[in-house]
């Protein structure tokens, strides 16, 4: 009995090699135009007196010449290129961030231009956005919330309203208001675009106190952290892709983007006491409330005399 277990095992462990072997010779082949540039990576194979495999990674064409909001970006500086060239790739070839990046920023970059045009912020500003937090309500570390990333004291201050029951920081045209005042802020006391999306991640006070220690004007000038040091590059590696998705390897039909449906707005001037029991009032979900108002955190809306809110649903 012991002997035709041993064969069974024998049995087993052949097929799988014999599986494994197939399906190496049986994978599609990579063919490439002969304009691609191409860079050959060995990979050492696991099975055993095979031959070994050979990856292949795209280089891609990196630009010359570069704007962010108007202002050139010294790319004919090897620092500056090398350090943009490096955002490139690290975000190109982080494929599932981006993909996801370009079919949800469909949803919300309409909103989020229209605003930023009426504040007279520049249109490269939404690539900030992006980078701060994916076009997703997350919360850092640090305790900073939504699309913009405020904390709750610079949100307060902005003009958001910050409680149990209300983050405003979570609504995305608000939050978006919020963030271009920031900006025009920081513009007036910088001058530069540049400069004020550099301040964005490290601060007013913390941006110019380094220009004063280094004597350096300009955000290309300085040595900053490992983190502001990269987050111009950033902003315009996306840039750079999402004005030229094709050249990285994204084409996304209208059809692969996520699209954000048409939205009806209710006025509340009245407490709500249960929103699940209110959102079924309403021919809708606690659910579907929850997802086009994250802004009401709890089960409750408390709304004081004289006060209003706008929630907005889907149109049936």
């Amino acid at each position: 009995m012991r002997n035709l277990h041993i064969y069974i095992l024998y049995g087993l462990v052949a097929v799988l090699f014999g599986l494994v072997f197939y399906y190496k010779n049986d994978s599609p082949k990579v063919t490439s135009s002969e304009n691609e540039h191409w860079l050959p990576l060995k990979r050492e194979s696991t099975q055993i007196g095979a031959p070994k495999q050979v990856a292949r990674v795209k280089l891609f064409d990196i630009p010359n010449k570069m704007e962010f909001a108007g202002e050139p970006v010294p790319l004919n500086e090897s620092d500056i290129k090398e350090r943009f060239e490096r955002e490139i790739y690290v975000n190109v070839y982080w494929e599932s961030n981006m993909l996801l990046m370009m079919k949800r920023a469909n949803k919300y970059l309409p909103m989020i231009e229209r605003v930023l045009a009426e504040n007279r912020i520049p249109d490269d500003f939404k690539y900030l956005a992006m980078i701060e937090s994916g076009l997703m309500n997350v919360v850092s570390p640090a305790g900073a919330r939504g699309f913009w990333q405020f904390m709750e004291g610079t949100a307060k201050d902005y003009g958001l309203e910050v409680n149990k029951e209300v983050d405003e920081r979570y609504h995305y045209e608000k939050s978006t208001i919020a963030a271009c005042k920031y900006l025009q802020k920081s513009y007036a006391k910088f001058g530069k675009w540049t400069s004020v999306a550099a301040s964005y991640n490290i601060g007013q006070a913390g941006l110019s106190r380094r220009m004063n220690d280094q004597q350096q004007p300009d955000y290309y000038d300085l040595l900053l952290n490992e983190e502001t040091s990269r987050y111009m590059f950033r902003i315009l590696a996306f840039k750079e892709v999402f004005e030229h998705p094709s050249k990285y390897g994204f084409e996304l039909t209208n059809d692969d983007l996520y699209h954000q449906p048409e939205l009806k707005t209710l006025v509340v001037k009245n407490t709500i006491p249960d929103l699940a029991e209110w959102a079924i009032k309403n021919g809708t979900t606690y659910k579907v409330l929850k997802t086009y108002n994250p802004w009401m955190r709890k089960t409750k809306l408390t709304i004081r005399r004289g006060n209003q809110y706008e929630i907005q649903l889907p149109i049936d």
